[in-house]
């Protein structure tokens, strides 16, 4: 935009004289932090390369312990081989195109600023894809940390959301999950609730820190609660705001938020980038850039993964 001029003065009027300048510093849109990575068993995943491929997963087979007494015949019981089928059955991909003239006179180099970006799309894909996976197959416990139909409260004196957290622990320790490699995945509400002083996290019998714990500085938290390692992903949104459109999926309630829990050896998850390109456009002078990513993911441990539901 050009300076404006005083009334009366006529000296080059148009305005050309001023020249545009364009940054070569590019604004990037902020990252969303991937988590599923942190909390996945990725055990299987140098076994895939190609969409459509599968790992056969071998389940322990389950042991019977008979009483005994002098004298009895031992019976012997049959081995299962039952399996899990982990099936590298989901695929996402970018693809767009930069033209040679629109290249040579650009001030930035698109083609890697693109890349960049779709590379950081496809994992925003991923996060968003397997989180959902998993609210959709987890167990839930309705009375413990709650469902869809019934949520439980996290604001009152005698439910606080620490009160909440502590219930996804006893719900694992029934299940004789083991407690290192927890973890908990909850949307930013989820997290401001927790700070606040009538969430008890100020209390050292929660934290066991000796008061020393950065969470009472705002920072999410710097060790495991209640033996959970806690992440926060915005793909897990309130109410009916969510989309698949920006990657995020909610609760069918306004006011009511989602979080996940459970053992990293519950989920397994196998991704692969297949294929990164460069090729010329046929039709036009040009380079065409695809990225192509493949991945699948299967709950192993229903009894170690869970859903829950909360009112904030």
């Amino acid at each position: 935009m050009a300076f404006g001029s005083a009334g009366g003065y006529g000296n080059l009027p148009s305005g050309n004289f001023t020249p545009q300048i364009f940054s070569q510093k590019v604004q990037k849109f902020f990252r969303r932090a991937s988590v599923v990575e942190d909390i996945t068993n990725t055990d299987y995943a140098g076994e895939i390369e190609n969409f459509g491929d599968t790992v056969k997963i071998i389940k322990e087979p389950t042991i019977t312990v008979q009483d005994y007494a002098r004298g009895t015949a031992v019976s012997t019981q049959d081995l299962a081989d039952d399996q899990i089928t982990l099936v590298v059955d989901q695929g996402s991909y970018f693809a767009f195109k930069v033209d040679d003239i629109e290249e040579r006179q650009s001030h930035v180099n698109f083609e890697a600023l693109a890349t960049s970006s779709g590379a950081y799309s496809l994992k925003k894909n991923y996060d968003f894809n397997v989180l959902k996976y998993i609210y959709d197959n987890a167990s839930t416990s309705a009375g413990n940390t709650g469902t869809d139909a019934s949520p439980v409260t996290g604001t009152t004196n005698s439910n606080t959301l620490a009160d909440i957290v502590s219930a996804a622990k006893s719900v694992l320790d029934q299940n004789d999950v083991p407690e290192e490699n927890r973890w908990l995945v909850a949307a930013p509400k989820f997290f401001q609730q927790l700070r606040k002083a009538d969430a008890k996290l100020v209390d050292q019998s929660v934290m066991m820190d000796g008061g020393v714990s950065a969470i009472r500085n705002g920072k999410m938290t710097d060790r495991p609660l209640f033996g959970f390692n806690m992440y926060m992903s915005n793909a897990i949104v309130n109410g009916s705001t969510g989309s698949a459109a920006n990657k995020t999926f909610s609760s069918t309630n306004t006011g009511e938020y989602i979080f996940l829990y459970g053992h990293m050896s519950s989920v397994a998850t196998a991704n692969h980038i297949a294929k990164t390109e460069l090729i010329r456009d046929p039709d036009s002078f040009a380079d065409i850039v695809r990225g192509l990513h493949v991945f699948g993911r299967k709950v192993l441990r229903t009894e170690a993964v869970y859903s829950g539901v909360v009112t904030l």
